[in-house]
């Protein structure tokens, strides 16, 4: 009865070995190029249209900007890797603290669809103009805020890439660094320039009401 067992234990762990390689195998190997990480200020945008004018001044957006090329390739004799179906993005954004102590950090993960293989694209996250009011006291350049920004390049669970502004120092590891949500970094797609620069940046996935 025992050998019987260990017999049965052999084969299963035989089976599993031989499916792990299979899968493997099959898995595409994956690497993103990340760089050009910049932040910037940008003034609300105007549109046009027929529903009449209203009066306003334009104030300042802050945009964390990531430069990213995608390289996948599949099982040898596959077929060609063209695009990934998703492709994530954890963003750390440090800003003075308004109080004069130390930094705090806002982080924000967003994920991306259809993303290209090969091709030079962009992923961007935004502080709004109250939030930089709420830092700087003023609703406008809020790039001075700024310390850094960096973010990691996630697909399948797995990092395969990363960025920051200050090359390879962890400025976040500082003990002068602090987590907060009290500043939300927004995605593109909840900013009004969500339809502007359609084809320079990644497409997020949409929110499931």
């Amino acid at each position: 009865m025992a050998s019987r067992t260990a017999h049965n234990q052999s084969i299963v762990s035989v089976f599993l070995a031989l499916l792990l390689s299979a899968v493997s195998a099959s898995a595409q190997a994956v690497r993103v190029d990340a760089d050009e990480a910049k932040f910037d200020d940008l003034e609300s945008p105007e549109f046009g249209g027929n529903t009449g004018t209203k009066k306003f001044r334009a104030k300042s957006w802050l945009e964390a900007e990531a430069k990213l090329r995608v390289d996948a390739r599949g099982r040898r004799g596959g077929p060609e890797v063209k695009f990934l179906d998703r492709l994530q993005v954890n963003w750390k954004v440090a800003v003075k603290n308004p109080d004069g102590r130390g930094i705090y950090m806002l982080e924000k993960e967003v994920t991306y669809v259809n993303v290209p293989v090969g091709e030079d694209v962009y992923a961007a996250v935004y502080l709004s103009p109250s939030t930089i009011m709420r830092i700087t006291g003023s609703d406008r350049a809020g790039k001075g805020a700024v310390e850094a920004i960096a973010g990691t390049v996630m697909y399948n669970g797995e990092e395969v890439g990363a960025f920051n502004s200050m090359g390879g120092k962890k400025w976040w590891e500082a003990a002068s660094v602090s987590k907060t949500d009290k500043f939300p970094l927004m995605s593109k797609s909840d900013t009004p320039f969500r339809f502007l620069w359609w084809d320079r940046y990644l497409e997020e996935e949409a929110r499931r009401q």
